[in-house]
């Protein structure tokens, strides 16, 4: 079977996956229980010198696959972290990535201490770019553990947020972060689904996704280097798509929320079989394998279709939900209206037994 071990700024990892920074990385306990479970790293809640107040509710789900939440940093404090949950996860066997925010204050107060728990790695966590560059230049000079900057999709131009932070001493990108602020609202009290400031909050798991991806490749395209990929990823398949954007290791947090930290086990069998499906060893030799085919410029040449009437299952999806009413199938024909179709390519998306397919 492929390989899922990954080098990690110089950490050995045994899969690709790392628990994120979330509602599960609250204490060493859980910490332990997905290590156990499968994960290769596991990033602690951000420590924070003020622990977390949360409104309540503060995590809905609003969609197979998709969360929405108001959650904040960690509600242990950070003597705690230190002293007791940094050394019990290490003493348990897991690769602790140590997550410090959101001020260079608080990256020149608590890194140093974070990072001689234990800590294996330390990733920066801060609501704002601006904020980002002070940390990465203060936590640099206390420590000489690989450091992560954890850049969001909501910062513009991050190709270029990134290069700044590897400037200031930053050895690896986390990218990204959950998406917003969102809203989401309950239709019979009006209310809003979560208690935070104006009922805002924070989307992540199936629906970000795309963003997560984007924002991967644009860094790998870009200034490139070590990249924890975050963001969307519930099966092997986004997986393996995570990695052909040029992510070095894959970020997991709401996928653990909603099925359980079993997912790790899941995720690393699922990966592996897709590797050796596709001829590759391991991970590396996935690592960026997409980044060749993107590049500047919109694609001009038509698509050419091709119809399998023997699988096809008479579902009607394509001839029904044509935006254009450009196919009409009476097995074991597929008829094409060319004059009005618009070779957009949905009917291939949409159609279950893939009997449908287009090359381009």
């Amino acid at each position: 079977m492929a390989q899922l071990s990954v080098d990690l700024l110089g950490v050995k990892l045994k899969s690709p996956f790392v628990l994120s920074s979330g509602p599960l990385s609250y204490s060493a306990d859980s910490l332990l229980k997905a290590t156990r479970a499968g994960a290769g790293a596991v990033v602690t809640k951000t420590i924070r010198l003020k622990k977390a107040d949360n409104p309540f509710p503060h995590m809905v789900r609003i969609a197979p696959g998709t969360l929405l939440n108001a959650e904040k940093w960690s509600d242990i404090e950070a003597e705690e972290w230190i002293t007791t949950e940094i050394p019990k996860a290490k003493a348990g066997g897991a690769v602790v990535i140590g997550s410090v925010g959101h001020t260079k204050e608080e990256a020149e107060a608590l890194v140093g201490p974070v990072a001689k728990a234990g800590c294996d790695l330390i990733e920066l966590v801060a609501y704002d770019e601006d904020s980002m560059i002070p940390m990465v230049e203060a936590a640099r000079k206390q420590t000489s553990r690989p450091i992560l900057a954890k850049v969001s999709p909501n910062w513009r131009d991050l190709p270029r947020v990134a290069a700044d932070c590897r400037r200031a001493g930053a050895d690896g990108i986390t990218a990204g972060d959950s998406f917003g602020p969102t809203l989401r609202l309950d239709i019979d009290t009006g209310r809003p689904l979560i208690g935070s400031d104006y009922g805002f909050g924070w989307l992540s798991g199936s629906a970000i996704l795309p963003i997560a991806l984007r924002s991967v490749a644009e860094i790998a395209l870009g200034p490139g280097g070590p990249i924890v990929g975050v963001g969307g990823v519930t099966k092997a398949e986004e997986a393996l798509e995570m990695l052909y954007a040029g992510a070095t290791a894959v970020g997991v947090c709401t996928a653990a929320i909603l099925f359980g930290f079993d997912v790790f086990g899941k995720l690393n069998d699922g990966l592996s079989k897709l590797l050796d499906a596709r001829g590759m060893a391991g991970i590396v030799a996935a690592r960026g394998f997409s980044l060749k085919h993107l590049s500047k410029g919109e694609r001009k040449v038509k698509l050419v279709f091709t119809y399998d009437a023997e699988t096809c299952t008479d579902c009607g999806r394509c001839q029904d939900y044509c935006p254009y009413g450009a196919r009409t199938v009476k097995r074991p024909e597929m008829t094409l209206d060319e004059d009005v179709c618009r070779h957009c390519g949905y009917c291939v998306s949409i159609c279950p037994p893939k009997c449908l397919r287009a090359t381009w």
